[in-house]
């Protein structure tokens, strides 16, 4: 059976930046490398807000991007 390890962490906040022509929402991104692989999905979101209490938009959501090796 195959295992996976994660390698490298990253996350993406997300802030409303606006509405397009056609009323829909508009997102800006900051991306933020190198987070400890260990961290935990908590502990990402209290940076992220943190983070995101630093802009003038106004804080949208998280995404956690994982990269995992697989190995037999």
């Amino acid at each position: 059976m195959a295992k996976a390890n994660i390698v490298k962490t990253s996350f993406r906040v997300l802030y409303e930046n606006g509405l397009n022509q056609k009323g829909e929402p508009v997102y800006k991104a900051k991306s933020y490398n190198n987070v400890k692989t260990t961290s935990t999905d908590d502990q990402i979101h209290q940076a992220a807000t943190a983070l995101a209490s630093l802009s003038n938009l106004p804080f949208y959501t998280v995404e956690r991007d994982n990269k995992k090796e697989i190995y037999a």
